[in-house]
């Protein structure tokens, strides 16, 4: 059997343009030989529709597209979709599920419902959903299909040291004669997900001595990137078939030869961090129907890296940059921002904020009482900054884009209704350090980034001479302190011996982390690279005492 794996990129919500790629991409696999064409999970409706399964509206439109779909589709297809439960069969619990169904001659025969449904970083997959009870095998031509969706291939007891269930899909699946493992996904990205899904998904083939097919969405839905990066294995772990990643792509694959199409994929997590905070800026614009946006441009390396995704991503024509010089913004920064421009072929404007400055410190003076100038200050000089990217918003309907990151959005070195104002905060879960990678590798082909804007110490340039680390730590100290805090939920004794720092020093970035969870709450959604982002998928609450 010939296998296409269709990877493509839904909109939430968005059942039309969802179908008609699900058609296009059902057309191609049969003009280029395919028996079955399998796409990914919930792929009629787009992931995560989140409170969306809830209205039963909704819910109809999955069921009315996949019937409309059935009828056009031009050979076996699986597609995904939330779809009601057998009242008859659950008379307790939800009343949808999230499905795969498998089309053929025109009709829907056979659905399987997702058995495992995780509850954990951004899933919270039981409040909608009604668990499967059991799996099915379905034999389709010469091949027995074990169809699973996404979580269900992620509990093989043999790759796991601790598995999340008590039951393994796939093993129930191969028990009942299987031939071939078949997973729809909606997997989001992070930086370590490509090594670990193929170390999985290979255990899988490897143990259970059969091919696995998975197919991944692909693009950006709000904080989530997908990544695509579809994979067919054969039964001895060789990859046989590989879609690309970070694009919408059709590869397909032989059961019977074991082999397939082979697509090329980024060399590095650096290369794989920048094509998706690319797709995640693209997707989140257009599908929030922007065009064109605004990034405030400080002649700094974060505005400069966060200005160059966004050309990648939108094209030149539809960024502006704003450089806003203040009374202690360097020569060098103003130049290195006109530079950037230049080189990214971006209009660019200057609009200093000094005179504004000014006056607000005359407006305030009365209220201060001639107390001396602190932070204060410093955060009006940002929050100037920001009125001014949000006006220009507001008057030719750009969407601005934020550009603090994570080291400084962890610790509170931001000034909320400041540099934190934005539609979008694209690099919000970059490291400061993986900030400096991201700029060598914009610049490697040419200098797009003024390498003295690399080379340069970090500053705010609020005060007369000021560095970040007047405030803060080396990066190369806090951004350890940060993951093992932040994505590893490690202690800070834990934390001050793995690193070989002073216990006072992680315990106050540790306090300091916990104390500005109420900024970043107030924060523009951000894009999700890491294993464990500021967002949806850590709710830590503001208001709380507990000392770790």
């Amino acid at each position: 059997m010939k296998i296409a794996l269709a990877q493509f990129n839904p909109t939430v919500g968005d059942f039309e343009g969802n179908s008609s790629k699900i058609l296009k991409m059902a057309g191609e696999a049969e003009r280029r030989g395919a028996d079955l064409v399998v796409f990914s999970e919930l792929c009629i409706c787009g992931y995560l529709p989140l409170d969306l399964l809830e209205r039963p509206a909704f819910i109809r439109r999955n069921q009315e597209t996949l019937k409309c779909i059935a009828q056009q589709m031009p050979l076996p297809a699986v597609v995904g979709y939330a779809g009601t439960v057998n009242p008859d069969v659950h008379r307790a619990g939800k009343s949808i599920a999230n499905k795969a169904a498998l089309i053929y001659e025109g009709r829907v025969v056979f659905e399987q419902s997702k058995m495992l449904l995780p509850t954990y970083d951004v899933f919270d997959e039981s409040r909608y959903f009604q668990a499967g009870d059991k799996q099915y095998v379905y034999r389709l031509g010469q091949e027995e299909l074990g169809i699973t969706i996404c979580e269900d291939v992620w509990n093989d007891k043999t790759f796991w040291a601790s598995p999340l269930y008590m039951r393994d899909p796939v093993t129930e699946l191969v028990s009942q004669g299987t031939s071939v493992l078949i997973n729809i996904s909606a997997s989001p990205f992070t930086m370590d997900k490509p090594f670990l899904r193929l170390g999985m998904l290979r255990s899988l083939a490897l143990h259970h001595k059969r091919p696995v097919v998975y197919v991944n969405q692909v693009g950006g839905n709000d904080s989530l990137i997908f990544d695509g990066a579809s994979i067919a294995l054969t039964a001895s772990g060789r990859i046989a078939a590989e879609a690309k990643a970070f694009e919408e792509d059709l590869v397909l694959f032989d059961t019977i030869t074991s082999e397939g199409d082979l697509h090329d994929q980024p060399t590095n997590e650096v290369a794989s961090a920048f094509h998706a905070l690319v797709l995640g800026t693209r997707d989140y614009v257009h599908k929030c129907n922007f065009t064109r946006t605004i990034v405030g441009l400080s002649g700094g390396v974060d505005s400069a890296v966060v200005a160059s995704i966004a050309v990648a991503a939108l094209g030149p024509e539809n960024v502006l940059g704003v450089s806003m010089p203040g009374p202690y913004s360097s020569g060098g920064s103003k130049t290195d921002a006109q530079a950037l421009a230049r080189n990214l072929g971006i209009d660019f404007q200057t609009i200093p904020i000094g005179h504004v400055f000014e006056a607000y410190k005359e407006a305030l003076a009365p209220a201060f009482g001639g107390r001396s100038p602190d932070a204060t200050e410093e955060n009006i000089q940002a929050r100037i900054r920001g009125n001014y990217l949000m006006a220009l918003s507001n008057k030719f309907g750009s969407m601005v884009l934020s550009t603090g990151n994570k080291s400084e959005n962890a610790v509170g070195y931001c000034t909320l209704y400041g540099d934190m104002a934005g539609g979008l905060a694209v690099i919000s879960d970059v490291p400061k350090l993986l900030v400096y990678d991201l700029a060598r590798f914009i610049n490697r082909e040419r200098e797009v980034i003024p390498r003295s804007t690399i080379e340069k110490a970090p500053s705010a340039e609020l005060r007369p001479n000021q560095k970040d680390t007047d405030s803060l730590p080396p990066y190369e100290v806090l951004d350890r302190i940060l993951k093992a805090y932040i994505e590893e939920v490690k202690s800070p004794e834990e934390i001050a011996i793995e690193t070989r720092n002073d216990l006072k020093l992680v315990r106050e970035i540790v306090s300091r982390v916990d104390r500005n969870e109420y900024k970043r709450k107030q924060a523009a959604p951000g894009l999700k690279i890491t294993s464990r982002a500021f967002g949806f998928g850590r709710p830590f609450p503001i208001a709380q005492k507990f000392i770790p």
